[in-house]
């Protein structure tokens, strides 16, 4: 029973001990939702919880998070929101697309933080990113965005590739807008785009075994929650099938895999924690604006280059933020 039940329960059972004792405050209590699973999101969520700390708050000192991990399913999603809601938590903090609209459609007065790789105005999110309005702000980290620069690396580092396949969850609501960008993209670079698609661990496996079939010499990772989560797989899997492949997040190569470029995914969530924070100080949503980032990084795995018989140009590698060697 959460303390705050648990306090107005007693104060309809018993006198205080002491006469005019002011009534304890009850622990805020942030729901945290995300179609993920948690054990591949360990990192990302110390770095909200280091976000919580930088405003004062402390997870099990003066703050509780609810978690709830639909695990890849995102059909349980609307479910675990409205258990969030049900249970009257002080904010709800959604990741990925599919959470934001669950949680969106169970409440409007909660407030809501959002973490999203694609601009929250295109999906109907909020009306600005300047004025959110509403219950709703957050982060957004344009990944979705990010695609025809992808393509762009990847090209400029593997010449030889007259293919490149890029990989998307189907299930995304960004997946068609990137399809039409990566389709741009590889036009104008003169190369052959295979779509991929896969919305579970074995359909990944399916995706990269059909490499080969489609002469397929390069891979775009796109940028989903899904696969976000799971580098070790990715780096593993281009390892195997000796492809290589480009990611928005820089924990690809630092995993192991090839070259990314793009934002920080941890410090994306640490701004989450921020604003949570924030508004638990007493920060409406709707006069926070969206955040998005003003970094971002190339990283390089020469290592990983080595192994795949990948020599890095010159006009890659000299505007490198990160090389592992």
């Amino acid at each position: 029973m959460r303390r705050r039940t648990f306090l107005t329960a007693l104060s309809g059972a018993a006198v205080w001990p002491l006469a005019g004792r002011a009534q304890q405050k009850a622990m805020p209590v942030i729901g945290f939702l995300s179609p993920a699973s948690s054990g591949s999101n360990a990192s990302f969520v110390a770095a909200f919880v280091q976000g919580l700390s930088d405003t004062g708050y402390v997870e099990g000192q003066n703050v509780a998070i609810e978690y709830r991990w639909a695990e890849n399913q995102v059909d349980r999603l609307p479910t675990f929101a409205a258990d969030l809601v049900g249970r009257k938590v002080d904010v709800i903090v959604a990741i990925g697309p599919p959470s934001v609209r669950a949680v969106k459609d169970a409440t409007s007065t909660i407030p809501i933080v959002f973490g999203l790789g694609s601009d929250p105005v295109k999906l109907g999110f909020v009306p600005s990113l300047a004025r959110p309005a509403g219950n709703l702000t957050g982060v957004s980290i344009l990944a979705a965005e990010m695609t025809p620069k992808l393509i762009e690396l990847l090209s400029e580092l593997v010449p030889q590739a007259g293919v490149i396949a890029i990989l998307l969850n189907p299930n995304n609501p960004n997946a068609e807008h990137i399809i039409g960008d990566a389709q741009e993209a590889a036009r104008a670079k003169g190369v052959q785009l295979h779509i991929l698609k896969a919305t579970t661990e074995s359909e990944i496996d399916a995706a990269f075994a059909s490499l080969a079939q489609r002469h397929a010499g390069a891979l775009v990772i796109g940028a989903d929650p899904l696969f976000d989560s799971r580098p070790a797989q990715f780096v593993a899997l281009t390892a195997r099938h000796a492809v290589p492949a480009i990611s928005a997040w820089r924990e690809f190569p630092t995993s192991g895999g090839l070259i990314s470029y793009g934002p920080s995914i941890a410090a994306g969530y640490r701004l989450g924690g921020m604003y949570v924070g924030k508004i638990l100080n007493g920060a409406k949503p709707a006069d926070l604006p969206v955040q998005q980032p003003t970094k971002f990084e190339l990283v390089i795995n020469l290592k990983t280059a080595k192994a795949l018989g990948l020599t890095i140009p010159q006009s890659i590698f000299a505007r490198a933020d990160e090389v592992i060697e």
